[in-house]
Parts: structure tokens; sequence; C-alpha cells
């Protein structure tokens, strides 16, 4: 899955409408599979004040298989 979501690059404005490349969905293992990146502060309790800055920036990965949601 981890594979997957590194190599998607086809954002579109129906599903990356702020074009901020943090949504998508991939097929792995024969399932699409929905990912989501947030970017949290350093201690995970509030946005990101910069989310290019990886020093004040922690990102987080949610995965959950299409058929779920």
């Amino acid at each position: 899955i981890l594979d997957a979501v590194a190599a998607h690059d086809r954002f579109d404005a129906d599903d990356d409408p702020h074009g901020e490349n943090d949504f998508g969905a991939v097929e792995a293992a024969g399932e699409r599979v929905f990912f989501k990146i947030d970017y949290f502060d350093r201690t995970g309790r509030s946005a990101s004040p910069d989310p290019a800055d990886s020093s004040v920036t922690r990102r987080v990965l949610t995965v959950m298989l299409a058929r779920e949601y």
C-alpha cells in the first residue's frame, strides 16, 4: 500500500480541489484504497504552522479500504 501511495501522481480537481495533493485512491493487493495525508504540529494536536517545513511538521498518513467508506 505504501508503495502504491508513494507512486500515486494523478491528482485532479475532484479529489484535490485545493491542490494540496493530500488525498487519493490507489489499487493495492486487488483492493481500491483511499489515502489522506494530514499535517500536524510536532505535538500532533494542532495543524502545522508550515506543512512544507519538516522541522515543525508531523505528517500522518491514513489509509482505508474504499469498500468500507
